[in-house]
Formats: C-alpha cells, sequence, structure tokens
C-alpha cells in the first residue's frame, strides 16, 4: 500500500512540478512583455478564438490591445507588430536587433534549418549574399506561358538546374504537388500546432506525416542533381545555380566554419525552389481570378498592352516604364493578396528596448505584414482592390513606402528581382494574348471570400480564358 501510494506521489510530482515551472515562466514573460490575450498553461492561445489566423483576428486584438501585442504559440510568446509604422521601425529602424530567425520545427524537421532559412545569422548571411550575386547571372530571361505554376516552376529549373522539363513529366509534377503541399501546410492549423508542439506530433498521424515524406524524395532527387553536376562541372563555364555553389565550395573548402557544405546545397536548393515556385505562381492565378472577377480593369490593361505593345510584340521588363497602369495592377494584386504573408518571423537577436517595452533576447515577433498593406493611414481605400494606389494624379506609376510583400529589412526576400520580373512578364503576356471571366455565376461582392473558395490550383474550373483576336 505504501508502495502505491508513494508512486502516486511521485507521479504527481513530475506532472505538478513541470506545469508549476511552467506557469511560473508564463507568469515571469508575461509581464515583461506587451499585452496580450491570456494564455492558457501550456497550451498559450493556440486553441483559443479570435486569435488565430492572425490575418483573420488582427483588427479586433490590435483594437483591444494596440499596434504591438503578445499572443502564446504553446509556452513560448510571439510578440506580433501591426500596421506600417510599427512594421517598419522594428525592421528597417532596428533591423539589427529584429534581424534574426526563429527556429521553426517543421522547417527543422525536413532539412535541419540548413541553407537560407537557417538560423546561424553569419551563414544565412553569406548564404543570402551568393544567391543574390548568383541570381543575377542566371535569372534574366525565360519564355512566358499559359500553364501557369508548371511554367514558373521551369524558370526556376532554369536557374538552378540549368534545364526545363516536359510539364507532362512525372517526377517534375510529383515535385511541383510536394512544393506545393510544402507552402500550403504553413497556412494551416495543423502546421501551428506542429510548429507548437512538434516532440508530440512526430509521434501522431496526420498531413504532415505526408508531407514529411514526401519532401525526403525532393531531397534525394535534389541530391542526384547534385551529384550528377558534380560529374559535369566546368569551373570555367557554370551553367546554373549548382555549378555556382560547387564552385564556391571548393574554394570554402579550408575556411574554419563550413559555411557552404554539400549539406547546405540540397537546402539550399530546395528552398529557392519552394519560394520560387509557389508564391509567384499562387499570385499569379489570383491576379487571373482578379481580373475576371473585375472586367473592367482588365480591359484597360490589355487596351494599354494592345498600344505599347499591339498583338505581336512580347512584353519586357523595359516596358514597364511604358505601362503605368499595368504596373500598377501588378503591384495591386501583390498588396491586395494579403492573407499569405504572415508565415516566416523574425527573432531578437539581443535584449532591446522598443516602443518602450523591453524585450528579450531571443524573442520570437511576427511582424504582420498584411496589417501594412490593409493600413488605413497609408492606403486611400485598403480593404478595395485600386490600381489607383500606385497611380498619381497623371496617370504615371509611383512607389509606396508602405508596399512590402516582400517584406523589409536585413531578411527581405533575395528573389525579389526575379519575381518582380516574372510577374510582370508573366501577367503581360496572358492579357495580351486572353480575356479571363468567371466561369460561375456567384454574385458575391467581396473577391477576397469569393476567392476562398477557388484557391490556389482549384481556381482553374472556375475560370474561362478566351483567346483574343489579332
Amino acid at each position: 500500500m505504501e508502495l502505491v501510494a508513494g508512486a502516486g506521489l511521485l507521479f504527481l510530482l513530475c506532472v505538478v512540478f513541470p506545469l508549476c515551472f511552467i506557469s511560473f515562466q508564463m507568469h515571469k514573460r508575461q509581464s515583461q512583455l506587451p499585452p496580450g490575450p491570456t494564455p492558457w498553461l501550456f497550451l498559450g492561445n493556440v486553441f483559443q478564438k479570435g486569435v488565430f489566423p492572425l490575418h483573420g483576428c488582427y483588427k479586433k486584438l490590435m483594437k483591444k490591445y494596440g499596434p504591438i501585442f503578445t499572443i502564446w504559440v504553446g509556452p513560448q510568446p510571439m510578440l506580433v507588430l501591426c500596421g506600417y509604422e510599427m512594421v517598419k521601425d522594428a525592421l528597417v529602424d532596428h533591423s539589427e536587433e529584429f534581424g534574426g530567425r526563429p527556429l521553426i520545427p517543421i522547417n527543422y524537421r525536413i532539412h535541419k534549418s540548413l541553407g537560407k532559412q537557417g538560423i546561424n545569422n553569419r551563414k544565412w548571411r553569406e548564404h543570402r549574399r551568393f544567391l543574390l550575386s548568383t541570381l543575377r547571372d542566371f535569372g534574366k530571361a525565360f519564355d512566358p506561358t499559359n500553364t501557369v505554376f508548371s511554367a514558373v516552376s521551369n524558370v526556376i529549373c532554369a536557374v538552378v538546374f540549368g534545364t526545363r522539363f516536359d510539364y507532362k513529366d512525372p517526377v517534375f509534377q510529383e515535385n511541383l504537388h510536394v512544393i506545393d503541399n510544402f507552402i500550403n501546410f504553413f497556412h494551416t492549423y495543423c502546421a501551428l500546432i506542429y510548429n507548437t508542439f512538434p516532440k508530440i506530433m512526430d509521434y501522431l498521424p496526420g498531413p504532415h506525416k505526408k508531407l514529411l515524406s514526401g519532401c525526403a524524395k525532393v531531397f534525394a532527387r535534389f541530391h542526384e542533381r547534385v551529384e550528377a553536376h558534380k560529374q559535369t562541372l566546368d569551373p570555367q563555364d557554370p551553367q546554373d545555380y549548382i555549378d555556382c555553389y560547387l564552385i564556391k565550395l571548393k574554394k570554402e573548402q579550408n575556411v574554419e566554419e563550413n559555411i557552404f557544405s554539400s549539406e547546405e546545397i540540397i537546402a539550399s536548393v530546395f528552398g529557392i525552389f519552394a519560394a520560387g515556385t509557389g508564391t509567384v505562381s499562387k499570385t499569379l492565378l489570383y491576379s487571373l481570378f482578379l481580373m475576371a472577377k473585375f472586367p473592367h480593369i482588365q480591359a484597360k490593361v490589355q487596351a494599354e498592352i494592345d498600344e505599347v505593345l499591339g498583338a505581336n510584340c512580347a512584353p519586357g521588363m523595359e516596358d514597364r516604364v511604358r505601362m503605368p497602369f499595368t504596373n500598377a495592377v501588378v503591384h495591386e494584386i501583390q498588396r491586395y493578396e494579403s492573407t499569405s504573408l504572415e508565415s516566416v518571423p523574425r527573432q531578437t537577436t539581443c535584449r532591446t528596448v522598443f516602443r518602450d517595452f523591453t524585450i528579450p533576447q531571443y524573442t520570437t515577433v511576427m511582424p504582420l505584414l498584411s496589417s501594412v498593406h490593409l493600413d488605413p493611414l497609408q492606403w486611400e481605400t485598403p480593404e478595395e482592390f485600386n490600381p489607383g494606389h500606385f497611380l498619381d494624379e497623371k496617370g504615371e506609376f509611383r512607389k509606396r513606402d508602405a508596399f512590402m510583400p516582400f517584406s523589409i529589412g536585413k531578411r527581405q526576400c533575395p528573389g525579389e528581382a526575379l519575381a518582380r520580373m516574372e510577374l510582370f512578364l508573366f501577367f503581360s503576356t496572358l492579357l495580351q494574348n486572353f480575356t479571363f471571366q468567371l466561369a460561375t455565376d456567384d454574385a458575391e461582392r467581396d473577391a477576397r471570400s469569393l476567392f476562398q473558395k477557388y484557391k490556389a490550383r482549384d481556381l482553374y474550373p472556375h475560370i474561362r480564358a478566351i483567346k483574343r483576336s489579332k
């Protein structure tokens, strides 16, 4: 009997003591951080209504707590920054302090946080510098086409692998499917749960298991590509990103810290492939939906294309200056598509005082870029799709400081220049050759809520493309 009582007491201590310790730590940290919704013990705000997804709930939270507030992802706090002034202050005016990247469990599980997504600041900085310089050499020309997802991916394949793939190639299509799932996963509740309780989720079934299995296959294929490049490498004539990386790796092999390594190259290629394929293709799909939803804007774009280019002259980047309305529409599409801009957090690199709050080192920070693109202090009609946001009184294109689809500061997307080029050329080429219509009688006026029904690759059955006569 005493043995049973002792075992029961030991079990109680093993449960109660950790809970009390976690509760004490959460309370201590809560008193140091900006206010926010009261977290549940151990679970934080993850299962509470009105907190997630942030892009749908931040306005109410901002109204109650202000433009800087704290939410808890499990037992860990996350600082949320809303509005242009707050985000700019953190990412530009305090770029060093807010320039870190936290460990994201699903990323670590997939590629051990290697490559440009890594949390090692020196490695990230060197890989970013190398990526930027290489993309300048291997990202200039491609043939726009109608099959958006495959076509955009083939641009990245040409840059990274030095070759394009047949759109019906089953391996190519499987890779695209895995990348699509990888990107979509970050916007699901399962991702939030996984990144909060990764050790528990590794033992449970769910969509994360399929994702991890698919990513492992893609990593293996990329590894084969790298090995094949080693056999054909000509240091005097690099053909693509992998060749350039291998040359850089050979030059750096005697350096003490392994900034460039055989393991890093696979993660780097995966990161480029995922970012370069998913974000651009989804923005283009969204652009077709918006043109179908707003036919008067589509007609104005086509009129400008016809006037400047005609029916047979392919658009080039130099034409952006002569096509201010088309350029404005492309920018407004990115501003209006704001729900996908909250997936990659930052981290404080040191203890810092920010807006009268003392923020501890290694605090996760979410600069809510969707709140910047909907900031009523920066945009005349933030809730409306309005290309006029990017046009001055004379109808000429104007830049806006609050436009940041590629983020700002130290962690700004290194592929921004390539993505901007792809978006403009694909969009203008598609509108030059086709008119898009909604293949549905849905009369819902709100474009954002309507689009939720036709997300990503399920969009095509609901859009009709009509060949324009030349």
